[in-house]
């Protein structure tokens, strides 16, 4: 036995988690943010109808990250996802880096879905004649009137979402189950019926010319104004690009299935199949959404500042609406509604994972690793984490907090890969129930990609996620890294 399997931490948590919960669970974090919410800023901000581009080009990064990932979760199947594999190849000081994005890429992502909901439910509210006002629903940066004003909606949906991790992960795990079903449901239909439209119209197809909002279907690269109101270059290749990496954080799901391990009845097995089956079935969804969606409505119509300025925030609902399809548009505004709650608790659940493995190894207090003694859920941590989501939620725009949970994503995605590679050079002969293939190839071509995508994200969020490495850094410093259980394993000993 290898020095590693030996020292795999044994989870304390319930395993309740079979193949088909934990591929759900993957499909109910990528289904959301993604098709929902991003599809409208990645095709007016970036690609234009080659926006399925962009999503066949980080499909393709998460694909060599997911069999990374993988491999990992067949030989450590702990819950702390990157973070355990990490610690357990490239050392403390990476682990924690890898760990210190995970939490910005989780918690980030937790904040920008659950406002991307707050947009759906009261467009969902208007459809029984209730308009709440707009102090209730914008966050102070982006409120146009005067005084206080705070998203509620969102606010109010994470700290239930908190209540209900707090009862139970087979709770929650059920109720992700139900709503993964409705939301892929809506979806499907989505697909057929957006195609039925465009197919249907002479206004928008016809044979000799074929689907008239896809010409051109690579616009020229040209000069149009971000959401930050800085004048930045879009469309062509660059914007194919820049779209993949500005839509990369709707791809997380596979990697909050490995944060689920340690309630996995058969990682070794389960966790593998969950990660890959979530990441195919999901890109594919995601190509068909973005085709359909341009075509649908001319990419240039959801420019926030245009004649459709509310079509950005609920870009798949107001392109039927748009349509002329209004019950369509009600069917959407329901099914997203719904959906993104599964993406926000999902996302949640993730993290708590991510603080009980570091909690483990001295790197946080013990305080987040803390388990409840009834429900084996790590209660601390979750209602701590509920509630500073719910705030920053209620108060920060969210172009903010999807770029930087971007960067966190990709930058934990190509320490992954790195990190697979030093694995195969320390311990070869480790038995891996699942085997990356032609690891040089994918490990090199994976690392290339996250950092080229990276390097694409916008200087507004590259220089936030600086300043979240540098805070992580005295973190570590001056609190992790004296106190990590590899510096100090008398004092652990003890405790056990």
């Amino acid at each position: 036995m290898s020095a590693y399997e030996a020292d795999i931490k044994k989870s304390e948590l319930k395993k309740v988690l079979g193949k088909w919960s934990l591929t759900a669970i993957g499909v109910g974090a990528i289904i959301g943010g993604g098709i929902f919410v991003l599809t409208g800023t990645g095709a007016y901000f970036h690609a234009g109808p080659a926006l399925a581009i962009s999503f066949i080009v980080a499909g393709v990064a998460c694909i060599f990250a997911a069999l990374c990932y993988a491999e990992f979760a067949s030989i450590i199947p702990v819950e702390g996802s990157a973070y355990a594999y990490a610690y357990g190849t490239v050392g403390e000081i990476f682990a924690w880096a890898m760990g210190w994005c995970l939490i910005l890429e989780y918690a980030m992502a937790s904040m920008a879905v659950s406002v991307s909901w707050s947009g759906y439910f009261t467009k969902f509210l208007k459809i029984f004649g209730i308009h709440l006002p707009s102090y209730l629903t914008s966050d102070p940066a982006s409120y146009a009137g005067e005084g206080f004003s705070m998203n509620l909606p969102a606010f109010i949906l994470v700290l239930l979402i908190t209540a209900l991790l707090v009862k139970g992960t087979k709770e929650a795990a059920s109720a992700n189950n139900l709503i993964v079903v409705m939301k892929t449901s809506a979806v499907i239909f989505v697909i057929i019926a957006g195609a039925y439209i465009i197919f249907s119209s002479p206004e928008l197809y016809n044979a000799a010319d074929g689907v008239k909002n896809w010409k051109p279907f690579i616009p020229d690269q040209t000069v149009i104004k971000n959401p930050e109101g800085q004048m930045v270059s879009a469309y062509g290749l660059k914007g194919i690009i820049s779209g993949a990496a500005a839509i990369f954080f709707a791809y997380i799901g596979f990697d909050a299935v490995s944060t689920q391990a340690g309630e996995a009845i058969n990682p070794k097995k389960d966790v593998p199949f969950a990660i890959i089956t979530s990441l195919l079935v999901c890109t594919a969804l995601y190509i068909c959404v973005s085709l359909v969606l341009t075509g649908m409505i001319h990419y240039s119509d959801f420019n926030p500042e245009g004649k459709y300025p509310d079509a950005i925030k609920a870009p798949v609902a107001y392109a039927f609406e748009i349509a002329g399809k209004h019950w369509a548009s009600n069917v959407v505004t329901i099914a997203a509604t719904v959906g993104l709650i599964s993406v926000v608790m999902v996302m949640m659940m993730g993290q708590s994972r991510i603080f009980i493995g570091m909690a483990k190894d001295g790197l946080i207090p013990r305080f987040f690793g803390d388990l409840h003694p009834k429900t084996k859920t790590p209660y601390k941590g979750i209602i701590l984490l509920g509630i500073v989501v719910a705030f920053i939620a209620a108060l920060t725009p969210i172009s903010t907090l999807a770029d930087m949970t971007s960067f966190g994503t990709l930058f934990a995605f190509t320490l992954v890969c790195i990190a697979v590679w030093i694995m195969r050079k320390k311990e070869p002969n480790i038995i891996r129930p699942f085997k990356v293939p032609a690891y040089k190839i994918i490990v090199g071509l994976g690392v290339l990609i996250n950092l080229y995508l990276i390097l694409n994200l916008s200087t507004h969020a590259l220089e936030l996620s600086a300043i979240w490495l540098f805070f992580g850094g005295l973190v570590y410093f001056f609190y992790g890294r004296t106190n990590s259980k590899l510096n100090n394993p008398e004092k652990y000993q003890n405790n056990n």
